[in-house]
């Protein structure tokens, strides 16, 4: 899931008559690894919960130690901005997703989930900064009339990250035979530790991998020397901004709070089927595959997002955003119903397609949650960034809904995520006309 933003502030990027390639280059990385490891999660989840034997409920906690790094780093990584600029909040973001994949190693070796837990946290608490550094730092490093042209072409390696990650991940992580419950149970305490100990190290050499190049990656942008882009009023509209500036309150806006109720339920929808994908394609009723190859399938997922940012931003520029968000969630709640009244084949590539109709959903919903608040978009953004928490609430209430009904029916959760976008697509449709152009 990429954060995208606000792209027509006037500022730094209008003093700029080319595009500086170099750093457009490095900047664009950053969105790739962070795509590639928010996506990762997925695979880390179905090999987890086998590891530890664990409920649904407790393997999203995977999720809900990720996303909550959103609400509670957010607003300080804005700070880190403002106090040390956007190159060296990106370093720093950079070494401290070095130090959160390092903690894999220590969580592998101790066989233990609350490390597990520990490091996701801290990783995500450095793609926070990532998130509130990278996005303005790309408009500003070049014309501001081609802002949202470089901002859309580094979220589409965003989702090349999300694809290539389940593909990555299934191969080198989900690659070993578990043992079935019943023979774990009767080994003696130490044994069964030393199994889980085992079957854990699998995530070592690619979180070391990913530790290695993230430092790196620090390291090269420590060194080159990058265009200075001030933190001045620009920034606002893609970082969050405090909620108690003197200009006045949020929350008489109603289209801002549903923009925000949308982002949450957006968010929450998207990452709770991602997460269970693996799990689902297993089923006897859907398709009976390995986790490994289940992996595979995830990957094309999140593939149709990618393809689906490319559609939605050529039909963005010539159709209302809500009558194209709204008709997007129609389509996503007709599809996860019929993979959840299906089964087989029918039921497997209606909810793989949901991710193309996904696509278009944060980028509209952002939009227009945020239009015509004038002086208080900075507010009003950043209320909309920590409702991506959701991705972290929702799952965990599905994955206690998939314990006492099953996976196919706790689909129902994003069912209703849908029928709420779709309302306040459908909803907002006169707010921005068709010439107004939506980062996407």
């Amino acid at each position: 899931m990429a954060m995208t933003t606000n792209v027509s502030a006037p500022g730094i990027g209008s003093e700029r008559t080319k595009t500086d390639l170099r750093a457009m280059s490095i900047a664009t990385a950053l969105f790739f690894l962070w795509g590639f490891l928010t996506s990762l999660n997925d695979i880390l989840i179905p090999h987890l919960k086998g590891i530890f034997e664990l409920s649904y409920a407790q393997a999203l906690l995977v999720q809900f130690a990720f996303f909550s790094a959103y609400f509670v780093f957010a607003l300080p990584s804005g700070k880190l901005v403002d106090w040390r600029g956007y190159k060296q909040t990106m370093v720093i973001g950079l070494v401290v997703m070095a130090c959160g994949a390092l903690l894999f190693l220590p969580a592998s070796t101790a066989a233990s989930f609350a490390l597990f837990l520990t490091a996701l946290v801290v990783l995500a608490a450095g793609i926070t900064c990532l998130q509130v550094s990278a996005n303005p730092y790309v408009t500003s490093l070049g014309p501001e009339n081609t802002a949202a042209s470089r901002l859309n072409f580094s979220q589409a390696f965003n989702s090349l990250g999300t694809f290539l990650a389940p593909l990555a991940g299934g191969a080198l992580i989900l690659g070993g035979t578990q043992m079935a419950p019943d023979k774990l149970h009767s080994l003696a305490a130490a044994a069964r530790q030393a199994y889980r100990a085992e079957q854990a190290s699998s995530v070592r050499l690619p979180y070391l991998g990913i530790a290695l190049a993230l430092l790196a990656l620090a390291a090269a942008l420590g060194l080159l020397k990058l265009p200075s882009a001030s933190t001045n009023e620009y920034t606002q509209d893609f970082r969050p901004g405090e909620l108690n500036e003197d200009k006045g309150s949020i929350w008489g806006h109603k289209w801002l709070l549903l923009g925000a109720m949308g982002i949450f339920v957006y968010v929450g929808a998207e990452v709770s089927i991602g997460s269970f994908l693996v799990n689902y394609f297993g089923l006897p009723q859907i398709m009976s595959m390995s986790e490994q190859t289940a992996a595979k399938y995830v990957s094309l997922y999140w593939l149709g997002a990618m393809i689906g940012r490319f559609i939605g931003s050529a039909l963005l520029q010539k159709l209302r955003t809500g009558m194209v968000l709204g008709s997007a969630a129609m389509m996503a709640c007709l599809l996860v119903l019929v993979s959840m009244a299906t089964h087989g084949p029918t039921a497997m590539w209606a909810i793989i397609s949901v991710g193309l109709f996904n696509s278009v959903m944060f980028p509209s919903i952002f939009t227009l949650g945020l239009a015509n608040l004038g002086a208080l978009t900075s507010k009003g953004s950043s209320l909309m960034v920590c409702a991506i928490v959701g991705g972290a609430l929702l799952p965990l209430f599905e994955g206690f809904l998939a314990d006492r009904v099953g996976v196919q029916h706790a689909f129902i959760v994003p069912v209703l995520c849908y029928v709420f976008i779709a309302f306040f697509g459908f909803s907002a449709r006169n707010l921005m006309t068709s010439t107004e152009k939506v980062s996407a």
